[in-house]
């Protein structure tokens, strides 16, 4: 049977970013496919009653300097963005619709999007800004913001929210092996023991 890594993310996620550097190599090294499961960490932490670490100011402050030492550790670019906390109800909308139909383009999506977030610090809130980063890496961005506006993308997009929950997901990132759920990016050994 051929091993498998879900990848329950959401791109406004500073942690997640660091998790999906990382995954890819760790997945090959390990002989383990990579499941990208988009979905909206807000609606995660409605039905869960959980809430961004940034809520309390001081672990915030420490989940970003923590953050700043894995970033340095796994040697990428972390950029704290300055318009964190960033609704990602479109973008994640946006990777949901470009998964479902034009899968080839799915990798080319979350790449941009994340580097622009947590290596560039660009305002993703904004959809000028988003409409930008997209054209800047080779997106038709009203294509991309109609499949974001579709009904089936949408209610994709909450059925696979609803999932994670229902799995016992409370935050990103969060990875299963089987059935054994791996909360947060610092887990990945325990993740690459599970996979061996």
């Amino acid at each position: 049977m051929s091993k498998t890594l879900e990848f329950f993310f959401d791109l406004g996620s500073p942690a997640t970013y660091l998790a999906y550097t990382q995954l890819p190599a760790l997945c090959a090294a390990t002989g383990a496919e990579l499941v990208y499961q988009p979905m909206l960490l807000g609606g995660v932490f409605k039905a869960t009653g959980n809430a961004s670490p940034i809520t309390v100011p001081a672990k915030g402050r420490y989940m970003f300097d923590d953050l700043a030492r894995y970033a340095q550790r796994y040697n990428v670019t972390l950029k704290f963005n300055p318009h964190f906390p960033i609704n990602t109800l479109v973008l994640m909308r946006a990777v949901t619709g470009v998964q479902l139909h034009q899968p080839e383009r799915f990798d080319d999506l979350v790449g941009c999007l994340f580097r622009a977030l947590w290596a560039e610090g660009r305002h993703l809130g904004d959809p000028a800004v988003v409409v930008t980063v997209l054209s800047e890496h080779g997106f038709e961005p009203q294509e991309i913001l109609a499949l974001a506006n579709d009904e089936s993308v949408k209610a994709a997009l909450k059925a696979k929210t609803e999932q994670a929950v229902q799995r016992g997901v409370f935050g990103a990132p969060s990875l299963f092996v089987g059935n054994q759920l791996f909360f947060g990016q610092d887990r990945l050994e325990f993740v690459r023991e599970a996979l061996s």
